[in-house]
């Protein structure tokens, strides 16, 4: 393939419909048999050739009838509206795996179990992530609103802590996993309460994960 020279480095958070821990983590199968996400993206320093991304923001949803690698998934991309006609395309280029190694970064991976995918919108995108209290939230007016926030104790209600390390993953090498609570609209409906979310800091070249 040709060579692109990009970059992304910021805040994400990841919300999806399967239990705490999400099993595609560990190559199982989903929860309910299907798999629903949705997920933003700060980037805080980032650029696609000449074409700096830096302050801009991405989000995206999905849905597979079953587990991810079965295919047959439908996925709708989110771009700021503040990003420039060039820095459209670029975000563009990168979410759409295109421009990436082939299985080396999320983008690919996903892009490659798709069947539909929507046109793109350019909306505003709020975006929030705190990580001392590892809570996070993303929200697009007339397609997503979607919150994270730390696994509750059953017992005592306090914060359960859990990180996982994926040393050959192509999404992150650490993230803090969390509880999410999703609704979106549109194309790609999503609607669940207590499911998995993870908080992570993305630094991806068309590689995949640097770090």
């Amino acid at each position: 393939m040709t060579e692109f020279d990009w970059k992304i480095r910021g805040p994400e958070v990841s919300t999806c419909n399967c239990n705490w821990g999400c099993p595609c983590q560990f190559n199982s199968l989903p929860t309910h048999g299907n798999c629903r996400a949705g997920v933003a993206m700060r980037i805080d320093e980032g650029h696609f050739g000449d074409v700096k991304l830096d302050g801009l923001l991405w989000a995206a949803m999905f849905a597979w009838p079953e587990a991810i690698h079965l295919g047959n998934g439908e996925g709708l991309m989110i771009i700021d509206e503040r990003a420039d006609g060039a820095q459209r395309e670029a975000l563009l280029g990168i979410l759409s795996g295109q421009t990436s190694q082939p299985g080396a970064t999320m983008f690919n991976v996903f892009a490659s179990t798709l069947v539909t995918v929507h046109e793109p919108v350019f909306a505003p995108i709020n975006f929030e992530v705190d990580y001392d209290k590892w809570t996070g939230h993303f929200s697009i007016p007339g397609y997503i609103d979607a919150h994270a926030t730390p696994i509750a104790n059953p017992i005592t209600g306090e914060s359960h802590r859990a990180k996982v390390m994926l040393p050959q993953g192509f999404e992150y090498r650490e993230a803090e996993f969390v509880s999410s609570h999703t609704t979106g609209t549109g194309p790609v409906p999503l609607d669940w309460t207590d499911g998995h979310g993870h908080i992570c800091e993305i630094h991806m070249t068309p590689n995949g994960p640097v770090g």
